[in-house]
């Protein structure tokens, strides 16, 4: 959690902290490495005291005097910069720190931080979250790693309006709140921004699902905001916050684990981060490096295999900080990911469980590479931001596109393939296993440079200006293995030039206006790639204009400019002490493109977001009782949606406009020390309202992949076994509604309505301790995603069952 800093005086500036909760003594170490000061805390019963989470800017003597404060003690000022903590004396301590309890009676807990005192540092001028008019979710670092670092799925097991694609691990697209285009990727930009902290991850490809080893805490910011983030933040944005180096300071972490997976192959994970300090406490080098196997339980009788899908995952980040001085701070940073999948995740709907008869290997290799560089300067109340990234992720995918028993005359899918197949690739006969496959190779350049000032004395500000260069190819093959014909590819490229700036004042006492406005022009072009002849009834057979209309295509270039305006008003009112209500305004957008359907390429638009949304917020993460609930209303123009065209293939089109309501509600209480129980629940209602002309709905206007209901629940237990043994127990529920695939009846499947569960049991030390997990503790099939490959949707139902029940035990150790 962050807690928010009160102005200060020129004399004594402010610091950027990111300190973990945990025990005083670590908490200190944290301090001291990060803003080069001397803090010591001779008292060891002091020493092992918990605090809470101290994170974002603030003067060290604050630092020093909250910290203190929480752990019953008071801070002591030394010559220089030196600073020692002592316990306070019995008349003088407010709050006394609760001491190490018999296993019988659970231990207090923390000292919880305030609501109003967390900081949305993704509000980009570390808004108080009581004064933030939006709905925000933050999940710690240290919860999404109990059990076992995870990547996405950690986060969508925590969130209840968060929803996802099954395709598979790097392959999937991810919606937040109902605002949901399509269950494919393709030329569109995504509708939820990742960022890893300043740093954007990527433009229009899916999410790279790197795993979230060494993370601080992930802020997921419910949508549109494109005021602040501009295109591509329809739904939301998702910021995962890195552990940052920490000058003068050794430390380390190790984690392992091995999994047994019911009806499937085991499974392993190690991981490990050191921190490594250099030239005289000024610098520090932070390594993380992790390996994941996930055993396949996927059986494919037509080819005598089992457990198929085993997914292997490696990679790693460096980040290297430098602190100069003078309120200078320097991040240089590379992550890389890399995922290989043996095979596809889905089954037959109608066969044995989890079995599917294929004749091909569907296997996908995907890659992520990213540099960053983000530079801070902190004065007394202002703070520049300026960060820079430059990214390449590479997607390899292959789809089984035999048609059983040959092609059939029905005028579907991969049938009106076959003739252009049969032509261009001699000895192709009927049957034949047939495999389509694509790469999607992607290039992302970003630089943004912000001023801010936080939201001090009823007055706040940022401002700021982007630049983002995006360049997406799309090449694609069918045929049989060593036999596969090009067809027609695209290649995308989008440059992007914005400025922006945002402004919060008390109008009134408890009464907070917030307006806002961002300006992006961009310039789009694109052209067709390894352009294939187009397929011509045999009454309309002519080689010449055949020939003709392929060269005609073959010349196609679209290039365009565009400019868009993104206001933003907002408002919030402090009802009551821990009562906020907020109403705001809101747009977002996305520009268009160039999409492939049938063999030749052609332009869609680009589609923007309205949305009302009201709420009201009671307390906040760590409170007693915590209660947030919010509404909102979304008009959707020119939906860009990614869908199956008639050969089976994936384009992109307008679908037309759309409308959503949602309702959603968060809560949380914590009936006595040691004890949280938390839970959510959201309702969408999403429709195509007025479906472009050339779109057939039917009945079946659903968006996809929005579920009418979601919830989820989870309790959090933890107490003090002996005075070196610690115990938690965490469980969570989720339920995931009915949703369909796509719009329309052709890819109306019904997918969702399941429950998915986990447990995990920690046994030991801070530094060192045991894990086991337990997840799908019922053994569920489900039906996470009703599609494993386009060109069987009409012959096969597909579903994405749930992993089996799997069991881990882990080891974790830190120093």
């Amino acid at each position: 959690m962050l807690m928010a800093a009160p102005a200060v005086a020129a004399s004594a500036p402010s610091v950027s902290l990111q300190i973990p909760a945990g025990r005083l003594g670590d908490a200190v170490a944290a301090l001291a490495g990060q803003a080069g000061v001397s803090v010591s805390v001779p008292d060891a019963a002091l020493w092992a005291r918990p605090v809470p989470a101290l994170n974002g800017r603030m003067t060290v003597r604050d630092a020093v005097r909250r910290l203190a404060t929480a752990a019953g003690g008071r801070a002591v000022a030394l010559p220089g910069d030196g600073w020692r903590i002592v316990a306070a004396a019995p008349a003088a301590a407010a709050r006394p720190a609760p001491q190490r309890a018999p296993a019988a009676a659970p231990p207090p807990a923390p000292a919880p931080e305030s609501g109003s005192d967390i900081i949305v540092t993704a509000s980009k001028r570390d808004a108080r979250l009581g004064d933030y008019p939006a709905t925000v979710n933050m999940i710690d670092g240290r919860d999404l790693a109990f059990g076992g670092e995870g990547g996405t799925d950690s986060i969508l097991a925590r969130l209840a309006s968060l929803s996802s694609t099954h395709l598979g691990a790097g392959r999937n697209k991810l919606f937040i709140r109902g605002i949901a285009d399509s269950s494919f990727t393709g030329p569109t930009q995504a509708t939820v921004g990742q960022y890893f902290g300043d740093v954007r991850l990527s433009y229009n490809a899916p999410d790279p699902d790197l795993k979230l080893y060494d993370i601080a805490q992930v802020e997921v910011l419910e949508g549109p905001n494109g005021t602040l983030y501009g295109a591509g933040s329809l739904g939301g944005i998702i910021r995962v916050v890195r552990n940052a180096p920490r000058p003068g300071m050794l430390e380390g972490a190790l984690s392992a684990g091995a999994s047994l997976t019911q009806h499937g192959d085991p499974g392993a994970d190690i991981g490990g981060m050191i921190n490594l300090p250099m030239a005289d406490d000024n610098m520090a080098l932070r390594l993380v490096g992790y390996g994941v196997t996930e055993g396949g339980y996927i059986d494919n009788p037509l080819l005598d295999r089992k457990n198929v899908n085993r997914t292997d995952t490696y990679g790693g980040r460096a980040t290297l900080r430098i602190a100069p001085g003078d309120g200078w701070t320097i991040d240089i940073g590379a992550t890389y990911q890399d995922i290989h999948g043996a095979d596809s995740q889905y089954a037959d709907r109608d066969g044995p469980r989890l079995t599917r008869s294929t004749r091909v290997d569907q296997g996908f290799d995907g890659s992520y590479a990213l540099g960053d560089l983000v530079v801070t300067k902190d004065w007394d109340d202002l703070r520049l931001v300026s960060s820079t990234g430059i990214a390449r992720q590479k997607l390899g995918e292959r789809y089984d596109a035999t048609v059983p028993d040959g092609p059939a005359d029905d005028g579907t899918a991969i049938n009106r393939l076959w003739p252009l197949l049969a032509v261009r690739v001699a000895g192709v006969t009927e049957g034949v296993p047939m495999a389509f496959t694509q790469h999607n190779n992607t290039r992302f350049f970003s630089h943004e440079t912000r001023l801010s000032r936080p939201t001090r004395d009823g007055f706040g500000w940022v401002v700021g200006a982007s630049y983002l260069d995006n360049r997406a190819k799309l090449r694609r093959s069918l045929g049989p293995d060593g036999l596969a014909v090009p067809l027609t590819g695209v290649i995308n490229r989008i440059r992007e030039y914005t400025a922006y700036g945002e402004a919060s004042v008390e109008v009134l006492r408890d009464l907070t206006f917030t307006a806002g406005g961002r300006v992006t022009h961009s310039r789009l072009s694109g052209e067709g790639v390894d352009i294939a002849l187009p397929y011509l009834a045999p009454e309309n057979q002519d080689e010449g204009t055949a020939l003709q209309l392929a060269a005609a295509n073959a010349r196609l270039r679209a290039a365009r400019g565009e400019t868009n305006v993104s206001p933003s008003l907002a408002l919030s009112a402090q009802l009551m002490p821990d009562l906020v209500f907020f109403l705001r305004y809101q747009e977002g957008f996305r520009p268009g493109g160039l999409a492939i359907e049938d063999q030749f390429v052609r332009r869609f638009k680009g589609d923007q977001v309205k949305t009302w949304e009201s709420g009201f917020r009671h307390g906040g993460p760590g409170d007693a009782f915590m209660l947030a609930t919010s509404f909102s209303y979304t008009r959707w123009q020119d939906i860009q949606a990614d869908y199956i065209d008639a050969t089976g293939l994936p384009t992109t089109a307008n679908i037309g406009d759309g409308r959503i309501y949602s309702i959603a509600a968060n809560a949380g209480w914590r009936p006595f020390a040691g004890l949280g129980i938390d839970a959510a629940i959201i309702y969408n209602d999403s429709k195509v309202s007025d479906p472009a002309p050339a779109i057939t709905l039917g009945r079946l206007s659903q968006l996809p992949n929005v579920a009418e209901w979601s919830a989820r629940g989870g309790v959090d237990y933890r107490a003090i076994l002996t005075d070196d043994l610690d115990l938690r127990v965490g469980a969570n529920l989720r339920y995931v509604g009915r949703s369909r695939l796509g719009v329309g009846p052709i890819l109306g499947e019904a997918q969702g309505d399941y429950v998915d569960t986990a447990l995990s049991v920690r046994i030991g030390r801070p530094d060192l301790g045991v894990t086991l997990t337990l997840t799908n503790l019922a053994d569920a099939v489900g039906n996470r995603f009703a599609l494993g490959t386009p060109f069987l949707i009409n012959r096969i139902d597909q579903i994405t069952p749930l992993r089996p029940r799997t069991v881990r035990l882990g080891l974790d150790a830190h120093f």
